[in-house]
């Protein structure tokens, strides 16, 4: 039962991962391009804050390495609220030029 619950709540994280870099647009193509536009954008910093996250895991561990899945909800999770950070800082209108 607990690696049923493991894997649905990883599942439940990544779709929240995705939920949270959602960015809506006239039809289903603006949606899917400026969806896929934002991750684009924001993964690479997300992947170095948690290669540096898991770095420092590691270490304080005595060098035993992280699971794949859990460097996975790691990375999810600092996406989720990079996701939410850019979406509120677009959202205000800060990049619109004024």
């Amino acid at each position: 039962m607990k690696g049923i619950e493991r894997k649905g709540s990883f599942y439940i994280s990544a779709v929240l991962y995705v939920m949270f870099n959602l960015r809506l647009g006239a039809d289903g193509i603006t949606t899917f391009t400026a969806t896929i536009w934002q991750i684009v954008q924001t993964a690479p910093f997300v992947a170095g804050i948690t290669y540096l996250i898991i770095a420092l895991l590691q270490y304080m561990s005595g060098g035993e390495p992280v699971p794949w899945d859990r460097r996975l909800r790691l990375f999810f999770a600092i996406g989720i609220l990079a996701g939410l950070f850019y979406g509120i800082y677009e959202y205000a209108g800060v990049t619109n030029g004024i």
